[in-house]
């Protein structure tokens, strides 16, 4: 089970996965069962890019419309026949989350009977096996696959295979949807699904499709990485004429969607996020009337496409004023318009324009202006001890960058000067190491003393020589052995020693048992004895 999760959290991108934790938590918190469904599951597994998100939860979604709204999504529109809320998820996600549903054809060419159902017969009622797919992200449950007609090994295969041979009967929409999946993927139907497709076309099933699934069909094109091949390949089936009977590939401005797709590329590698769908639909229709224009408009269910691409003019033009004007007079302020810009208005405008001056500075945005962010001097910001880890530093990074755009920091020398006020101040030397006693164990132990006279302490200089002397039983034996010999000639040596500067150690009480030499004779004569 964790192995799927896995999959779909590299998979997806940060605003997308963003959009399925929100998701989950609103279906969490209004106690209904969610499932990931449909195309998300099978670009996941595929490889793909994965569009947008398609969720199903079991239960009513419509009801969740002002829940969803509050958690920061917005509504795009909905469907009340077959209960489904089409939403745009912070980041600009686009997601459709549907109920959980049995669809009942009983004729031909009539809308299906619809009821609630649960998640296994509502995989039972789709179109191809490798959307016929669920991934659970309820707990208990979460990252369970629920695969019934064994998607994944046709997604292995590269197959499109119907589920049952009354498919292209009972929803004749799913004939132009298996041409569309066949341009984009580049995979061949299967040999049953084939030959149901080839008697479906035969018997001109087509002509019972529904209008609302018109619509969906024309909207789904505005989403293709390659448009331009997907009309190419319903144009040479005929079904380009069930979209619009004045609509073809001779009424696309090939020139202008080739270039809008390589401006697209060029502006995700520099990390952008960005929406074609509204400037697609503006070239793929750039030769019809505004009569049949209105006409596609009026059959898309998402009315967030119809409005970006009704007023996608208008807005490139308004920021494209905003150019010429004092608003972006110096590099900088032209940086900072263009990047508070939407990115869609920049892509558009950046194909379309025909004034030199925004079509010099858009590009300068996205390719010149990007290498001056290299000329900013890290390693020795880092030097200056100027890294992420102040609170200014990105104002700090920003006005170099802002500098560096206008001229005004020519060269490295004048950008270390610039940022050298900046520096935070070193940080404090370490305290000095402690003078004092030896180690503690030495520290610990008491002094030894040396055996002399009353007073007296041993050379050297203080408590240190004291607790770094040699031991003393060497010493003191040849003491008392001069003693016992001659008890005259200890004192004058000793009586000529210099005091120490030390305090003098304490002296000891003088013995009198063991002090008169006379005793010891007696001892050493008695041991003899024994």
């Amino acid at each position: 089970m964790a192995d799927y999760i896995y999959t779909m959290e590299i998979r997806l991108t940060p605003d997308q996965m963003k959009g399925v934790n929100l998701v989950q938590d609103v279906a969490r918190a209004a106690g209904i069962t969610l499932y990931l469904t449909g195309g998300a599951i099978r670009d996941i597994i595929s490889g793909f890019t994965i569009r947008d998100l398609d969720f199903t939860v079991q239960g009513n979604p419509l009801k969740l419309q002002k829940d969803f709204e509050r958690a920061g999504a917005r509504l795009a529109g909905h469907d009340e026949d077959v209960r489904t809320l089409f939403l745009v998820l912070p980041g600009n996600v686009r997601a459709e989350i549907g109920m959980a549903r049995t669809e009942i054809h009983e004729k031909v060419g009539k809308p299906p009977a619809i009821a609630p159902a649960s998640i296994q017969e509502d995989l039972r009622r789709r179109d191809f096996t490798v959307n016929a797919m669920a991934l659970s992200l309820n707990e208990g449950s979460r990252g369970l696959l629920l695969d019934p007609f064994n998607g994944v090994a046709d997604i292995e295969a590269k197959l499109l295979r119907i589920l049952h041979n009354y498919s292209f009967v009972e929803d004749p929409s799913r004939l132009i949807r298996a041409t569309r999946f066949a341009a984009r993927f580049h995979w061949p139907m299967e040999e049953r699904t084939q030959q149901r497709y080839d008697a479906a076309k035969e018997n001109k099933y087509i002509d019972h499709i529904s209008r609302g699934a018109i619509g969906h069909e024309i909207g789904q094109i505005a989403h293709e990485d390659d448009p331009l091949n997907v009309i190419r390949a319903l144009e040479r089936e005929d079904w380009m004429k069930v979209l619009h009977p004045h609509w073809s590939s001779a009424k696309v401005d090939t020139n202008g969607l080739a270039l809008l797709m390589k401006t697209r590329q060029q502006m995700v590698d520099l990390g952008y996020t960005v929406d074609p769908s509204a400037a697609v639909m503006h070239f793929l229709t750039a030769r019809l009337s505004e009569k049949d224009i209105s006409d596609l408009r009026r059959q898309i269910p998402r009315k967030d496409l119809i409005e970006a691409w009704r007023d996608i003019e208008d807005h490139a033009k308004d920021l494209a004023k905003r150019l010429t004007g004092k608003e972006a007079a110096t590099p900088s302020r032209t940086w900072n318009l263009l990047s508070s810009a939407r990115p869609e208005m920049i892509l558009f405008l950046a194909v379309t324009s025909r004034n030199q001056t925004v079509a010099q500075k858009i590009k300068n945005f996205l390719t010149k202006w990007r290498q001056v962010q290299q000329r900013l001097p890290l390693p020795e910001m880092t030097e200056l001890l100027i890294t992420s880890q102040l609170p200014e530093y990105p104002k700090i990074a920003r006005d170099v960058f802002m500098l560096l755009l206008d001229g005004k920091l020519r060269s490295r020398t004048e950008t270390l000067k610039f940022l050298k006020p900046f520096a935070p101040p070193p940080p404090p030397p370490p305290p000095p190491p402690r003078r004092g006693r030896g180690p503690k164990a030495a520290a610990g132990a008491p002094t030894p003393v040396v055996a002399g006279k009353k007073g007296e302490a041993p050379k050297g200089k203080g408590k240190v020589a004291a607790a770094v002397a040699p031991p003393l039983a060497p010493v003191a034996a040849p003491v008392k052995q001069a003693t016992a010999a001659n008890p005259k000639s200890k004192a004058k040596p000793e009586s000529k020693a210099k005091p120490s500067k030390a305090p003098p150690a304490k002296p000891r009480p003088k013995p009198a048992a063991k002090r008169p030499a006379k005793k010891a004779g007696p001892k050493k004569a008695k041991s003899k004895k024994r």
